[in-house]
């Protein structure tokens, strides 16, 4: 797993916040970033890489930052940011909202709208967690998640316990991982946030007017039975108690079909065993049916329809040789 890690004790004194700054930035979108202690600036970031998926721990004295609209214009990743207050304080307007969070807070930013936050704390330090992610990657309808931005949400109870204890466990853990772990564990960061955001559009509009919960069960469901072969479209529906029109048309809201989506999760899942060291020995055949591609010849056909290149070739480049 891909892990980058900060450590002030390595440093002169004076060079202390502009690396931390500099990697802060670096790791996130960048910022004006300031600090009253900067002459002294003793702080720790550490940044998981989760494919597509990005999670920092940051614990740092009390500090401002300001993305600016001129930031924006010079480089926009469209990124959402999750944040998770650990410990202390902070202020943010974001969004033509204001917001304050405390300890044990979440709130959702994003990199194409101007923030600015100041961090305050009773202690000697701030402690948070970002998670970090293309705004496409969330499984909503693109822009519905910009209806919650700088809302609290409580990591103390429901949903969002359930989060924030896994982040606090995923990054206080990371040494334990593995780094064909990164990709699979980005999946479940993805999942638990837009399970979050869903609930929270779900509780606030009409469950007829954004489909957005509805989606995302949709898509938990077919990720837990994506090795049954069996699964199909009419099953879904009967599952979530919709008609097969109703199931086509959340999955028409994100540009795909039923059965173009979960023949790419398929094939997701097929390709990470396929360079997953541990499952060097296990023939291909086998990965393609545990993943619901019964016959060896449609799973080859598109498999390299879909990457371009056969799985036996795919898994020989892609599997780290051991020494």
């Amino acid at each position: 797993m891909a892990e980058s890690v900060f450590c002030w004790e390595e440093l002169p004194e004076a060079d202390r916040f502009p690396c931390w700054r500099d990697m802060a930035c670096d790791s996130h979108a960048p910022n004006e970033v300031d600090s009253e202690q900067a002459d002294d600036f003793r702080a720790s970031l550490r940044v998981l890489g989760l494919g597509s998926v990005s999670v920092s721990a940051l614990d740092c004295p009390p500090l401002r930052s300001n993305r600016t609209p001129r930031l924006i214009r010079q480089s926009d990743p469209e990124l959402y940011n999750l944040t998770f207050t650990q410990r202390g304080s902070a202020g943010a307007v974001h969004a033509d909202r204001e917001i304050r969070l405390g300890a044990g807070d979440l709130m959702l930013s994003s990199t194409s709208l101007p923030l600015r936050t100041r961090m305050a704390t009773d202690h000697a330090s701030v402690a948070m967690i970002d998670v970090l992610f293309p705004q496409t990657l969330l499984p909503l309808p693109r822009g519905a998640a910009d209806r919650l931005l700088t809302l609290p949400f409580s990591g103390q109870t429901g949903l969002g316990v359930l989060l924030a204890q896994f982040l606090t466990r995923l990054t206080a853990e990371s040494a334990s991982y593995r780094p064909a772990d990164a990709e699979r564990l980005g999946a479940v960061t993805i999942d638990l946030a837009a399970a979050l955001l869903a609930h929270h559009l779900d509780d606030t509009t009409p469950p007829e007017a954004h489909p957005e919960a509805l989606a995302t069960r949709i898509h938990s469901f077919v990720r837990q039975n994506l090795r049954d072969p069996e699964l199909t479209p009419r099953q879904i529906a009967a599952a979530h108690h919709i008609s097969l029109r109703t199931l086509h048309r959340v999955f028409q809201r994100q540009g795909a079909t039923v059965t173009a989506w979960i023949r790419q999760q398929r094939l997701d899942g097929a390709r990470r065993d396929l360079t997953n060291p541990a499952l060097a020995a296990r023939p291909i055949h086998a990965i393609a049916t545990a993943w619901g591609f019964p016959r060896a010849a449609d799973f080859t056909h598109v498999f390299r329809a879909t990457y371009g290149m056969p799985p036996s070739e795919y898994r020989h480049l892609g599997t780290p040789r051991r020494t």
